[in-house]
C-alpha cells in the first residue's frame, strides 16, 4: 500500500487493513525482498534505517525511496483512455464497508495573539529572559 492516503495523510490505513486482517504490517518501506515463507522490510525510522522480517501475508506501506516512478508516454496515456473501466458491485465480493471511524468533534485551534517586534538582539534577549522566561 502506499504511505499517504484518503485517511488524512496519516499513514492508518495499511495499520488498520493490518489489524482487521490479523497480519503483521511493516510501514515506510524503502525495500523489501520475499523469500519463500517471508519478507524482509527495511524501513524508515526517525534514526536511520530498521529491518525487519515477517511471516506472509502481511500488509507494507510503500515509502517514495522503494522504486523509480515509471511515467506514462503519451500513446499510451491516449490508448488507456479507450480502455473499458470494469464495474464491480462491492456487495458481490463480500466486503463490508461500514464506516469503522467516527467523527466526535472538530474544533478550530485558537486564535495566536500577535507578535511583536524588536529593535536589537539585546531586546530580545531580554524579553525572552524576563517576559517569557525561557532562557
Amino acid at each position: 500500500m502506499g504511505k499517504q492516503a484518503i485517511d488524512g495523510d496519516n499513514n492508518q490505513t495499511g495499520q488498520m487493513l493490518a489489524a482487521l486482517m490479523e497480519v503483521g504490517q511493516a510501514t515506510f518501506a524503502s525495500e523489501i525482498a520475499f523469500t519463500d515463507d517471508a519478507v524482509t522490510v527495511t524501513r524508515e525510522v526517525d534514526g536511520g534505517l530498521q529491518t525487519i522480517k515477517l511471516k506472509m501475508p502481511a500488509v507494507i506501506t510503500s515509502d517514495l525511496r522503494l522504486n523509480e516512478p515509471r511515467y506514462a508516454s503519451l500513446p499510451n496515456i491516449m490508448k488507456a483512455k479507450k480502455k473499458p473501466i470494469d464495474v464491480i458491485d462491492v456487495n458481490e465480493i463480500g466486503v463490508n464497508v461500514d464506516k469503522r471511524v467516527q467523527t466526535i468533534e472538530v474544533q478550530l485551534p485558537p486564535e495566536r495573539e500577535a507578535g511583536i517586534k524588536v529593535e536589537n538582539v539585546s531586546e530580545l534577549v531580554d524579553k525572552l529572559r524576563n517576559e517569557a522566561k525561557v532562557i
